[in-house]
């Protein structure tokens, strides 16, 4: 075919203003974006300012049909949890996973490690493990595993070597100060629960006799533990949860803390990014003394009689944001890069959906709060179906772990020893299928933190409202400040935003909740049990 030269002009032409339209496309995207309406691919693999979805593995989705749950039951699962597109709206949109133990043990719950560096069968294999990474990193998702290291399970090799050597006498043998321990007729400590072992020692052991407690002042056990950490962040992990922080050295803060800081420090080492997060379970105070060294969650905003709780339940917003501007404000005294951790629930606490009902809105309200919040929240696996359990009189964490309802014939199963009967009858399935379900709603306002970057990252500050329980706070990132305000009463609010210093609202970015909300002249019109972002 004959192909005239006016012609190839025109061809090039075209492929210049084609070129020219894609570069203008992109710069509008980048600008939209900055305006907060559009989507990032994933986070920056530095920002760790990111929603975790924590997992309690055995009870989530199993894939081959023994009613435990499994790694492969997660990797199914995946376009479910992040599908990687993160303006689809078919997935729940969660940037980082928090998988509960998946180490060898006895166990349900597999706090009680028997060897750290295998998978348990019931769980997978070490390559299912590096598979899921590999497709969390796809999509821009961290994974981060839980790991219990103040003790260990009783069958681990290390505490057999330590009662073999003790029986023996071997007192230059390697495991013989393995594990804190006291000869009999020594005073133990007023603090800590202990165990006789061999009929001639107490061996520290605080959860229980099958969880005996390592001796960190011995440097083998130091290294033996950094080796842990150190060998499944080259299998592609990207951090922890360091399970029981505080226990290490049983309440004394100044030495544990300062094992946290040589354990992440060199953790850094292999990955700069790494994310730790550690289980303080105590007052603010305390928690407060680890701040300079690792992040902690925020148990005093949790569970029923948390801030968040009551917030949602219709309390002052001006004192939610004020709380949190101070904690803020304190952690970053202690560590400019600190971050803010809530959540409603985890597997060591009763459900949320048990103090917090979708009908009542009032769970919806806490989703708000703590996910329009800075920082990297939490969410309890199948908080976003309203999943119930709690102790009971049973007195079992067991049935706060219960199986996940899909609703599609997965076959996992309630864990052993729980006995809970009052489960919603709500399944996946059938959320999937109604638009105004409680999965939707997450999936929603997950969305809406994604396209607002400025929530997660951005300097906080708290404004101040008077006779009115709703309230809200700016947050300024990259040059952009975004307004998020919340309503939790029964009732319409008003806000004047009229005399905010520096900032000059021009319209409404997302409205989620109950009701609607308006915007004009800087006032701002809230409906019931209901949140707005402003840009």
């Amino acid at each position: 075919m004959k192909i005239h030269k006016g012609e190839v002009k025109m061809k090039r032409l075209l492929c210049i203003l084609a070129a020219l339209l894609l570069l203008a496309a992109a710069a509008q995207a980048e600008e939209t974006l900055a305006g907060g309406v559009e989507f990032q691919a994933g986070w920056d693999v530095k920002d760790n300012n990111r929603v975790f979805y924590e997992i309690f593995v055995g009870s989530f989705s199993d894939s081959d049909g023994d009613g435990i749950g499994d790694l492969r039951g997660i990797i199914n699962r995946m376009d479910y949890l992040n599908d990687g597109d993160p303006a689809s709206g078919k997935s729940l949109g969660i940037e980082g996973i928090w998988l509960t133990p998946i180490f060898l043990s006895p166990s349900y719950h597999k706090y009680d490690v028997t060897d750290y560096y295998r998978i348990d069968p019931v769980f997978g294999t070490m390559e299912d493990l590096q598979e899921l990474a590999a497709l969390c990193h796809e999509r821009g998702v961290k994974l981060i595993l839980d790991l219990p290291m103040n003790h260990t399970g009783r069958e681990n090799e290390w505490y057999q070597r330590f009662l073999e050597a003790h029986r023996e006498n071997r007192t230059t043998d390697r495991y013989w100060n393995y594990y804190t321990w006291y000869a009999d007729g020594e005073a133990l400590p007023p603090a800590g629960r202990f165990m006789q072992e061999n009929g001639s020692i107490s061996v520290e052991a605080n959860f229980s006799d099958e969880m005996p407690e390592l001796n960190f002042d011995n440097p083998l056990v130091r290294r033996s533990m950094l080796r842990v950490g150190q060998y499944y962040l080259n299998m592609g992990v990207d951090g922890f949860r360091f399970d029981a922080a505080k226990y290490l050295y049983l309440n004394d803060h100044e030495k544990n803390t300062a094992f946290w800081k040589w354990y992440i420090a060199e953790l850094k080492k292999i990955n700069p990014e790494v994310y730790t997060v550690a289980e303080v379970w105590d007052s603010e105070s305390v928690v407060l003394q680890y701040a300079g060294t690792v992040n902690c969650f925020r148990f005093s905003a949790s569970q029923a009689e948390g801030l968040l709780a009551s917030t949602a339940k219709g309390g002052n917003v001006s004192r939610f944001t004020a709380d949190t501007e101070r904690c803020l404000e304190e952690l970053h005294r202690f560590r400019p890069d600190a971050m803010n951790i809530f959540f409603l629930a985890n597997h060591d606490t009763d459900r949320a959906a048990g103090f917090l009902t979708a009908a009542s809105w009032r769970m919806q309200m806490a989703a708000n709060l703590y996910i329009l919040s800075p920082g990297s929240p939490f969410i309890y696996y199948g908080e976003e179906i309203g999943l119930r359990g709690s102790r009971g009189a049973a007195a079992t964490d067991a049935n706060r772990r219960l199986a996940m309802r899909w609703g599609d014939g997965d076959t996992v199963r309630d864990p052993e020893g729980s006995d809970y009967e009052s489960q919603t009858e709500d399944t996946v399935a059938d959320m999937q299928q109604n638009e105004k379900s409680l999965l939707n709603y997450y999936r929603r306002l997950l969305m809406i933190r994604k396209a607002n970057p400025e929530i997660a990252r951005g300097a906080y500050q708290a404004l101040a409202f008077e006779d009115t329980n709703a309230g809200g706070f700016l947050c300024t990132w990259n040059g952009h400040t975004a307004g998020v305000f919340h309503n939790p009463g029964k009732k319409e609010a008003v806000l004047d935003l009229r005399g905010i210093e520096g900032v000059s609202f021009e319209k409404i970015a997302a409205v989620i909740g109950k009701k609607d909300a308006s915007f004009e002249d800087g006032i701002l019109t809230i409906g019931s049990q209901t949140s707005v972002v402003l840009r």
